[in-house]
């Protein structure tokens, strides 16, 4: 009996769990439930702001916290939809980096020590403006393209730091003397490559060689040449090819998710019962006709021999 009522039990959350999914699937898949979620963390962020001014803040306190406590509420509810739209696989949950942003950023709201600490707490609300790239697919691709790129933008910055130091080292020898203001020391001759990668001052900073030595200007003019245009270009030629591949994962993940979502329900333990049954009805038919065959197999070869047609060598 014990072992009747487990397997009753089995069978009861095994059914439960498919119908909650698809209940709260289809909530969160709905676009008035995305529009809601979004409409909230633009409340939360506009919450933000207007704490800033101390009159408001000590006039509307009471308000403003109310409003604070709604948005967590709504926060509340949206994760554990998600968490319920994936009872079949809760590890689909999890294998969604957004999902656990999400989940993190709601659930250090209930921490006694975030909740305490008021810069902790601000901070984790405005962490939640960010989750409107789960609404916005052009600024979620454009957060993963930042992210691919971050290899290659390591490359290019230790690329750019020892052409900068190079050329802070050999303008420090020849214009340290001369130019004690822009090249003195190492650090101030890095601080002047570096504004200058953005071309600013560039005009003023040539004058200034051209009166110590005339071979300044290919100084300068080699330094914009490789850190200004080469670097600059190769760094964007990282982020574009970056924007392509992310691009082509969200479309490879979009359609990832249409397939799933066309694809036709599990079948449930009732049906998979009917499944079974009309499996061995045509097992057992199966059976008949292969011992039909094996009965009228005898029949045939011990009968009469067919006639050989005049003319033909019965061997």
């Amino acid at each position: 009996m014990p072992e009747q009522h487990d397997q009753a039990s089995d069978v009861t959350c095994q059914s439960v769990r498919p119908r909650l999914a698809r209940r709260c699937r289809g909530v969160t898949e709905a676009r008035w439930f995305a529009l809601t979620v979004f409409t909230v963390i633009l409340l939360n962020a506009a919450l933000l702001g207007l704490e800033t001014y101390s009159g408001l803040v000590s006039e509307w306190q009471g308000w403003l916290r109310l409003a604070e406590h709604g948005c967590l509420a709504v926060f509340t509810a949206e994760i554990l939809l998600r968490l319920a739209a994936h009872a079949e696989r809760p590890r689909g949950f999890l294998e969604d980096p957004w999902n656990l942003f999400d989940l993190a950023v709601v659930l250090c709201a209930f921490l006694p020590v975030v909740r305490e600490n008021t810069t902790v707490l601000r901070l984790l609300r405005l962490a939640r403006v960010l989750r409107t790239a789960r609404f916005l697919p052009q600024l979620r691709i454009v957060l993963a393209a930042v992210a691919r790129s971050l290899p290659g933008t390591l490359s290019f910055l230790l690329v750019g730091t020892l052409l900068l130091y190079v050329y802070a080292m050999v303008g420090w020898v020849f214009f340290g003397h001369h130019d004690p203001a822009h090249f003195g020391s190492i650090g101030r001759a890095v601080l002047t490559l570096f504004l200058l990668t953005t071309l600013d001052g560039i005009g003023d900073a040539v004058h200034a060689g051209m009166e110590i030595s005339r071979w300044s200007l290919l100084y300068y003019a080699s330094y914009v040449l490789l850190a200004s245009f080469v670097l600059v270009n190769v760094l964007i030629g990282v982020v574009i090819t970056s924007l392509e591949e992310a691009r082509e994962m969200e479309r490879e993940e979009t359609e990832r998710e249409e397939t799933l979502r066309e694809a036709p329900p599990a079948a449930g333990p009732e049906e998979r019962r009917q499944l079974l049954a009309r499996l061995a009805a045509a097992r057992r038919a199966l059976d008949e006709l292969e011992r039909d065959l094996s009965r009228t197999a005898p029949a045939r070869s011990g009968g009469t021999p067919p006639a050989v047609p005049a003319g033909r060598n019965p061997s």
